[in-house]
């Protein structure tokens, strides 16, 4: 990697997760655009600084810009066109995590609801709209909060955030499905006192792409790759885990 793309990355908070002549995979950090913005071009985002470094780059899937965690791009066409493939056939096996809201009655489940785009951009459940299905399981119960993990077998627009929240467990801070509030230790702990102006442990939303198993488009070797989950997320599971487990 180029010495000045490397500093790109890592002064916007990405970590490199492999690297090749055909791949680079990404752990993106929360609230960074992965593609230009529609109305501020200036905004930082991923694309335009590997475009920059690198003259040529192939956005394969996106994430949310509030949404942390791994992306992969290609250099080629032709690892572009195979990595597509495999999205496209759900070959490709991708995990989130996410702090909810509620208490879900059941430990997993698999939600299967027709979604459709609104006209603001947003997602509905629709039952004329198209297939989605995505699995989860619970791996962490607290008193009105859970920690999801979540495995979308499609691949729509806001799916993991929309299906939770059809469940009656919306994202925590979701501004779109949820209360878009930011997540203050004050809502938690018992007699909390502030010295001064209280911050929030967590104000996007608390989704994070935690790992995507794929083959490599060129050699066909099963990859796994995991990005750990992020300071903002952990603070939260701390306090949950004291004070509301």
């Amino acid at each position: 990697m180029k010495r000045q793309l490397d500093w790109l990355l890592r002064s916007s908070g990405c970590k490199v997760l492999l690297e090749d002549e055909h791949l680079l995979v990404l752990a993106k950090p929360a609230n960074l655009l992965v593609l230009p913005d529609r109305f501020n071009k200036a905004l930082a985002n991923l694309y335009s600084i590997l475009i920059e470094e690198l003259g040529k780059i192939y956005i394969v899937h996106r994430i949310d810009k509030e949404t942390s965690g791994v992306i992969i791009f290609a250099k080629t066409a032709e690892a572009h066109a195979e990595l597509n493939r495999q999205f496209e056939n759900r070959e490709v096996e991708k995990i989130y995590h996410a702090i909810v809201e509620g208490t879900p009655s059941a430990d997993k489940g698999a939600i299967e609801l027709y979604l459709s785009e609104n006209a603001q951009g947003t997602m509905r459940v629709d039952r004329k709209g198209k297939e989605a299905v995505t699995q989860y399981s619970v791996r962490e119960r607290f008193q009105g909060y859970a920690l999801v993990e979540a495995k979308p077998k499609t691949g729509r627009l806001h799916q993991i955030r929309v299906h939770l929240k059809a469940i009656g467990m919306p994202l925590l801070c979701d501004k779109l499905y949820g209360n878009g509030i930011g997540f203050f230790l004050s809502q938690i702990k018992p007699g909390y006192k502030s010295a001064g102006e209280e911050k929030p442990l967590l104000q996007r939303t608390a989704l994070h792409a935690s790992s995507l198993t794929f083959k490599h488009p060129i050699d066909g070797k099963e990859v796994t790759l995991i990005a750990e989950l992020p300071k903002d997320m952990n603070s939260v599971l701390k306090y949950l885990r004291k004070f509301r487990a």
